[in-house]
């Protein structure tokens, strides 16, 4: 499977699993919310029905029960809906609230409010009848006075009940209203002859026979609940809470569809983003495995692709410079190799066809050239040994003004033959595990190189000194130096000083190269400063004590 189809997977199983928890979280954090409020209806409907009853007792009408209902929908938080037993509307807290809003479904929790009174003959066993009768006319009276007041805006209280039949009085705690509005109030007519006649006459139903003490107390009391029905406010029924809430499931599904689709877009402009420089990288690695070292890759941004580009092309730089050193190397090798085997070839033919006499001069002549030519395979040799790692090294502790002496001692004839002055300055230095043979041949072709490029009357110094946790020596002359172009590539192997590699020079170009590589399998570093005209300078740091690499 492709990459990218790895990444889109990946990607669309986040989006998928992200969503699926969302959208299960969020029904049920709604399943909760639905239900909370019918839980809480159910709890408060209690609480409405008892305050709507005592108000249907107190006032005898439903005039004027919108505020109470207000009250209560903004205390519980509910929607109130209270209607007749015939399905009249007395108030709705939707319609009173914002009547241009559109009304919700009606709860599903309800209850019965029962505004009237209930006879209560329990213990009486004596005139039975006669308290019915006027607990009848009472309460008759009490709900046309309470229902004046109310419409009046005088608000009233229930009195003690008698028999389960309160009173109605004016509740002055609130209001003091003026006599003779109250007064009005009490002026309606006396009951009809006819009224008080049925009202006897059903209560004489009640007795069981005609000589029965007492009448059948379920009875009276099923009598007062008719006779009070003309006047009394209508039973009514109270609805809680807001009915057909559901859950929509359309948006949750479109909103998980976007979240799929935002995935799978940015998926795509991802790979693309990321498989478009893996694309160009491949296509550039495989020229650069046909043998194509001028491959690269163009870096954009500062990204890790951008990185991994940039590492890309150091890498083909690196392959190219080293094909071109190599390239450069067999150039060399065949350059130096062939002007003094065509001359060894030269003489030997010549003295094979009798053309010259051989001599003592002549064998000489031809001894330098093979000497010469083995000292170019040596060093070549050694070169290769050592950059594979492979180049024998025997360490022991070795004292550096000791090897600077040697040095001299070594090369004090050759420069007196060429009036050079050599000396040597250094001072107390700890003891560098190194070894000493290679040692002596890095200092051997500094000190060659200089006496090379340093003319008669001149200067070579040897000096060592102790710097922190490193030992330096420098080989400084006051020779010829060398151009600030050519000092990139004087460690280069088959590098001179005379571009013409005349003979007048000598050397080989390649002990420059073996000693950095020497330096380096001691831990060491080796730079190089120089001025035409006024000198070049080496600078060696060797690592002190026995902490170095060892091969």
């Amino acid at each position: 499977m492709s990459f990218r189809f790895r990444v889109l997977g990946l990607v669309m199983l986040v989006a998928v699993s992200a969503t699926a928890v969302t959208a299960w979280l969020i029904l049920r954090g709604a399943t909760q919310q639905i239900n909370e409020p019918d839980s809480a209806a159910s709890a408060q409907l209690d609480e409405i029905t008892t305050q709507l009853a005592g108000y249907g007792l107190r006032h005898g009408t439903w005039e004027g029960v919108s505020s109470l209902v207000v009250g209560l929908g903004n205390k519980t938080g509910q929607r109130i809906h209270l209607i007749t037993e015939n399905g009249e509307v007395i108030v709705d807290t939707d319609h009173e609230a914002n009547p241009s809003r559109p009304v919700r479904p009606i709860g599903s929790i309800n209850g019965p409010v029962n505004p009237r009174p209930s006879l209560d003959l329990t213990g009486v066993n004596q005139d039975a009848a006669s308290i019915t009768l006027k607990m009848i006319q009472n309460y008759r009276a009490n709900v046309r006075f309470a229902a004046c007041l109310t419409r009046r805006g005088i608000n009233t209280v229930s009195t003690p009940a008698s028999y389960g039949v309160p009173g109605v009085q004016v509740d002055y705690a609130t209001a003091a209203p003026a006599p003779s509005t109250v007064d009005s109030c009490n002026g309606y007519p006396r009951e009809p002859m006819d009224a008080l006649e049925e009202d006897r006459r059903r209560v004489s139903e009640c007795f069981v026979t005609a000589d029965a003490a007492e009448p059948d107390h379920d009875c009276l009391t099923q009598v007062f609940a008719d006779r009070i029905n003309e006047v009394a406010p209508q039973r009514a029924q109270v609805y809680v809470g807001v009915g057909g809430q559901s859950l929509v499931i359309g948006p949750l599904l479109a909103a998980a569809a976007g979240v799929a689709a935002v995935a799978i877009i940015a998926t795509a402009l991802l790979s693309h983003r990321v498989l478009r420089p893996i694309g160009t990288l491949t296509a550039a690695s495989q020229r650069l495995g046909r043998g194509d070292l001028t491959s690269r890759v163009p870096v954009e941004g500062n990204d890790e692709l951008a990185s991994l580009a940039r590492a890309f092309n150091r890498m083909a730089d690196s392959l190219q410079r080293g094909e071109e050193r190599q390239r450069r190397l067999v150039a060399d090798v065949a350059h130096e190799l062939r002007t003094p085997l065509a001359n060894l070839r030269g003489y030997l033919e010549a003295l094979s066809d009798g053309v010259i006499d051989p001599d003592p001069e002549l064998f000489a002549s031809l001894h330098e050239e093979a000497v010469l030519q083995q000292r170019i395979v040596d060093d070549l040799q050694d070169l290769a040994l050592a950059e594979a790692g492979s180049l024998a090294y025997h360490r022991t502790v070795v004292d550096l003004a000791e090897l600077l002496e040697t040095c001299r001692t070594a090369h004090r004839a050759g420069a007196d033959a060429a009036g050079v002055s050599l000396t040597v300055s250094a001072g107390p230095l700890p003891p560098v595990y190194a070894d000493p043979d290679r040692m002596r041949q890095v200092l051997g072709n500094l000190v060659t190189n200089a006496l090379r490029a340093t003319g008669r009357g001149g200067t070579i110094t040897l000096t060592a000194e102790h710097d922190g946790d490193s030992a330096v020596l420098r080989v400084a002359d006051t020779g010829s130096g060398i151009a600030p172009e050519a000092l990139p590539y004087v460690f280069d192997r088959f590098w001179r000083a005379d571009s013409a590699r005349g003979r007048k020079t000598g050397g080989s170009g390649l002990g420059l190269a073996i000693v950095r590589q020497i330096i380096t399998d001691h831990g060491g570093v080796i730079r190089v400063a120089s001025e035409p005209g006024v000198g070049t300078t080496f600078t060696i740091t060797l690592p002190v004590g026995p902490s170095v690499p060892r091969r």
